[in-house]
C-alpha cells in the first residue's frame, strides 16, 4: 500500500472515528455476505454502524485521537471491526449482544462473529463490564434517586413531629368540645 493511499485510509478513519468514544470490537471471519448484509441492517435499523479497519492504521489514528489502545492488546489480534453509533457504551452492547445471542440468525453468527472488547471514552474494558454499565437514562434516574432519597427523608424528619403536635392539639379540642357537651347535657 503506496504512503499516499495510507495517508488517505487514516484521513478516512480519523473522521469516523473522531466523535466515537464507545465501541465493541469484533473479529468477523467465516459469515458470508447474505449474513453480514442482515447483521448490518438489523444494527443500522437501531443507529449502529460497523467498519472493518486495517489494525496498524487504526492504531496509529488511535492514538492520534487519545485512545490508547496497546499495541499488545488482543484487541489488534486477527482481523478487527468496530461497532459504533448508539447512545452509549451500554445500548451499544445489550443490542450487538442480542442481536448475536437471540436474532434469528444467532447460529449462523455463533463461531463466526467474536468479540474481542470495548471502549468507553477511549478506555478499554472487558465486554462483560460494557454489558452492565447504565445507559444515560438509567445513570441519570439512579442520580435522581439518590438526591431524592435524603430529601424525602428530610421531609419525613421534619412534618412527623409538626403532624404529632397537630394530632395531639386535634384531641385535646375534641376533649374539651365533650366536656362542654356533656356539662351542656348534666
Amino acid at each position: 500500500m503506496s504512503k499516499v493511499i495510507k495517508q488517505m485510509e487514516m484521513d478516512a478513519l480519523r473522521s469516523t472515528f473522531q466523535e466515537v468514544r464507545d465501541a465493541v470490537v469484533l473479529s468477523i471471519q467465516g459469515l458470508n455476505g447474505q449474513l453480514e448484509t442482515s447483521l448490518r441492517a438489523a444494527l443500522r435499523k437501531k443507529n449502529i454502524r460497523i467498519k472493518w479497519v486495517k489494525n496498524s492504521l487504526t492504531r496509529r489514528v488511535f492514538d492520534e485521537l487519545g485512545i490508547r489502545i496497546g499495541a499488545d492488546s488482543p484487541i489488534w489480534i486477527g482481523p478487527t471491526a468496530f461497532a459504533f453509533g448508539a447512545n452509549s457504551i451500554a445500548e451499544l452492547s445489550r443490542t450487538l449482544d442480542d442481536e448475536l445471542k437471540k436474532s434469528k440468525n444467532a447460529a449462523a453468527y455463533k463461531d463466526k462473529v467474536n468479540i474481542k472488547g470495548a471502549f468507553a471514552d477511549g478506555e478499554v474494558i472487558r465486554f462483560e463490564e460494557a454489558l452492565t454499565r447504565p445507559t444515560r437514562e438509567e445513570a441519570i434516574a439512579s442520580i435522581i434517586g439518590m438526591i431524592l432519597g435524603p430529601g424525602s427523608a428530610l421531609a419525613g424528619c421534619l412534618t412527623g413531629p409538626i403532624a404529632q403536635v397537630a394530632s395531639q392539639i386535634q384531641t385535646i379540642g375534641a376533649k374539651k368540645e365533650e366536656s362542654a357537651a356533656a356539662g351542656a347535657a348534666g
